[in-house]
């Protein structure tokens, strides 16, 4: 069946001590006892996942890369945090088992969840579906993202999960940050936007848990149903703007058709594929949260190309030092490029008014 995640032999610079995990679970996670496997997930460049079938059940460990991290990044503990306060709320999540932030374990801070059965579709596009299928997971994406954003975040737990103030500019700052951290070359269209970004950001709104990285490779979409089961990776979450979301779900609007993880429906007719147009998209989500449709994205676009081209130039850093989640990241450089290149591109029309 089309998007049964695959699962491989852990890669050889992710193998971690599988007996000190044993001995550390025993006990502590329930019914765990006996013989395990661990396999590794396919994929993702950030926090290596693997699973764990054991006799009781199927577990789902997450863990920090090796190696030496960019600031900030790989915040597992973050991302164990925000299901947690997530779980019974009508945002589909994992169940979050336990938390070890004891390094010395199996090297690494790691936490277990429940495994999910479901579809993993790592493209931004949904290819391989009916047009029927594709109008009905797209807006069940689109009410799933609304419904992260009506979660009221202080009674959830999460008081102290992010600073609601000042989101987009502390965000502008950050990424900066991130990209001269993992720069290795000179790219005049990162530091461009790094500028211009700035100088452009919107007015603040009341704050919102922003998943950060919202899209369809990030979610699990039930084994035969098109609809979201469990909203993964929740690395960059924090409390902030809920347009940013909104904006960084619409990249696949801003990308032209090409590799998987990237590629995008720029240029292409969405006629008759079920697939809707980045304003139907807008509109299914603006209607599920009870907001007007905003009078422009452009800002939040760009901010969303940024941080992620900063993301993905660490993602080819980490390539080059020897400890990428997925050994395909050595070709990033032209990704990264490229998105900065069309997040520039697309500033420069947003200032002309066009």
């Amino acid at each position: 069946m089309s998007g049964i995640p695959e699962l491989v032999p852990v890669l050889p610079q992710h193998r971690f001590d599988e007996a000190a995990l044993g001995r550390y679970l025993r006990g502590r996670l329930p019914g765990f006892e006996g013989a395990f496997e661990v396999r590794q997930f396919q994929g993702g460049q950030s926090n290596p996942t693997f699973h764990v079938a054991t006799p009781a059940g199927d577990y789902v460990l997450r863990k920090k890369p090796p190696g030496k991290l960019l600031p900030r990044a790989h915040q597992v503990e973050r991302e164990y945090q925000v299901m947690r306060a997530l779980e019974g709320s009508a945002v589909p999540v994992p169940r979050a088992r336990l938390l070890c932030e004891e390094a010395e374990v199996i090297g690494t801070a790691f936490f277990v969840m429940d495994n999910v059965p479901g579809r993993v579709f790592p493209d931004r596009v949904m290819r391989d579906a009916s047009p029927a299928e594709r109008a009905a997971l797209y807006a069940d994406m689109a009410r799933v993202l609304a419904a992260l954003h009506a979660v009221d975040w202080r009674a959830a737990g999460l008081g102290k999960f992010g600073r609601p103030e000042g989101y987009m500019a502390r965000q502008v700052a950050l990424w900066t940050r991130q990209w001269e951290a993992a720069k290795v070359e000179e790219m005049p269209a990162m530091d461009r936007l790094a500028e211009w970004l700035p100088a452009h950001l919107p007015p603040d709104e009341p704050a919102r848990i922003a998943h950060g990285d919202y899209r369809l490779g990030n979610v699990l979409v039930h084994p035969t149903e098109p609809r979201v089961v469990a909203v993964l990776d929740w690395e960059l979450a924090t409390i902030g703007h809920p347009l940013a979301d909104l904006g960084y779900a619409c990249l696949t609007y801003h990308f032209p058709p090409g590799p998987a993880g990237v590629s995008g429906v720029l240029g292409e007719d969405l006629t008759g594929t079920g697939i809707p147009t980045e304003a139907e998209f807008v509109a299914a989500y603006c209607a599920a949260a009870g907001r007007p449709v905003p009078a422009a994205l452009d800002v939040f676009v760009v901010f969303s190309m940024f941080r992620l081209a900063s993301i993905v130039a660490g993602v080819w850093r980490r390539a080059l030092d020897g400890n990428a989640a997925d050994p395909r990241a050595i070709g990033y450089r032209e990704r990264y490029r490229n998105m900065a290149e069309r997040a520039w591109a697309l500033a420069q029309r947003a200032a002309a008014g066009g």
